[in-house]
């Protein structure tokens, strides 16, 4: 295999030229050997801008707004950190990336951010030129250029990028299985109402009995499914969407939204917990990675997803620029747990204010795996006691006009015989 190479000999001149190796690792070695310095290293002949599937087709717009997903950022950012660890420099770790990488607009991007590092510009620079890497990404980045440890600073936005990922897929899996098994019970509602009630309507109405009200209710939920399902349907969008508007629109209500999550029974404690979890994780990185405790702050405030949570984030905040310490600061708001204040202090008057903050999102993401198991576990029985109310109230509301046609046709019967009798 041919490989096309630009590298610096011991003169520090700039040489070009092509190579024939099995592999990348090998031209490398084989350019050492002459003495040469790569700086970049392309496969000739290389087609990997054209698709291989059409899973692979880039679908276009600008990449420099499209968002990049946490997998992705988690395989750059571990790649990036592992080669240079064992001394490939950045942008040969970048080259290497891009002839490797099957994702159309993730390789331009890269490419684009390699051409800038020829060009004269740092990582971070670039970087901040595309909305698909989070703030809080490019500072630890800029950290790690200024300190010379770039490799610990792709390290600790892999360990970022992971640690979120985990938290974020015990908060999906918690409030899931909730709402699945909410659906399973509107589904079995569903199912009932609209095709078993209606067999046994033809059958209550040709004994011209007297039905209960409960199945006479039940009955008007099921004629009112059949024939106005569409309005349901619209109903329940409208206060989806509306809501979700008026989140948008109107802070107080956001607010007030966000406050009343927190005081929902088992699910209030998975919001909270993994929103100080998340935290006091970001606390912890942005500071062993040496950026300002204000700055940190503010980076891992805007990471918070709870607004009520990140409200309090910003008022500790406003109170740490005028000269407060974070846990005096910390301690005038509920939401903060005495635990973590204390721990904080202890991290501030010891000079290691990033262990503290590490311990605690150790604590706050063990809380929530223990709060997930318990809102779990109680769930389950929780919502087969409903689904068994609500199937008992349908059979017996099928049950009770039964009763009532026993006595039509005992009636019936006895007036027949007393009609043959005379």
């Amino acid at each position: 295999m041919k490989y096309k190479y630009v590298a610096m000999n011991a003169r520090n001149q700039k040489k070009e030229g092509a190579v024939e190796a099995a592999n990348q690792a090998e031209a490398i070695n084989i350019l050492r050997g002459k003495g040469l310095v790569v700086q970049d290293l392309t496969e000739l002949g290389n087609k990997s801008d054209e698709p291989t599937s059409i899973w692979d087709m880039d679908l276009g717009g600008d990449i420099h707004t499209r968002k990049i997903k946490p997998k992705k950022l988690l395989m750059v950012f571990s790649q990036l950190g592992m080669m240079m660890k064992a001394g490939i420099n950045l942008s040969l770790s970048m080259q290497i990336m891009i002839d490797s990488e099957k994702d159309i607009s993730m390789r331009k991007i890269l490419r684009e951010i390699n051409e800038n590092l020829y060009s004269g510009f740092t990582l971070s620079q670039t970087m901040r030129n595309f909305a698909g890497f989070p703030q809080i990404y490019i500072s630890i980045v800029e950290a790690g250029e200024a300190n010379g440890r770039l490799d610990e600073a792709f390290e600790q936005c892999a360990l970022i990028v992971k640690k979120d990922m985990a938290l974020s897929s015990k908060i999906r899996g918690a409030l899931g299985y909730p709402i699945f098994l909410i659906i399973l019970v509107v589904a079995v509602v569903i199912i009932l109402t609209v095709f078993v009630l209606p067999t046994f309507k033809d059958v209550y109405s040709s004994f011209n009995a007297d039905l209960p009200g409960l199945t006479k209710g039940m009955m008007a939920l099921s004629d009112f499914l059949i024939g106005y399902w569409w309005l349901l349907i619209i109903v329940v969008l409208g206060i989806v969407l509306g809501l979700r508007a008026l989140k948008k629109a109107n802070a107080d209500f956001n607010m007030m939204w966000a406050k009343m999550m927190l005081k929902i029974p088992l699910v209030g404690p998975i919001i909270r917990q993994s929103s100080l979890a998340r935290f006091c994780r970001l606390m912890s990185t942005l500071t062993d990675a040496g950026i300002p405790i204000h700055k940190a702050m503010g980076l891992a405030r805007d990471v918070v997803p709870n607004v009520y949570v990140r409200e309090n984030v910003q008022a500790v905040l406003d109170d740490v620029q005028i000269g407060v310490t974070i846990h005096d600061a910390m301690a005038k708001h509920t939401v903060f747990d005495p635990i973590l204040v204390s721990m904080i202090r202890v991290g501030e008057e010891s000079g290691m204010l990033g262990d503290s903050l590490k311990k605690m999102a150790d604590l706050f993401e063990t809380q929530t795996d223990e709060s997930t198991q318990i809102l779990t576990d109680a769930m389950t029985p929780i919502m087969t006691v409903v689904i068994g109310g609500v199937v008992g109230t349908l059979v017996v509301a099928m049950i009770l006009p039964m009763f009532g046609m026993y006595d039509v046709v005992a009636k019936s019967t006895e007036a027949a015989k007393q009609a043959g009798v005379t």
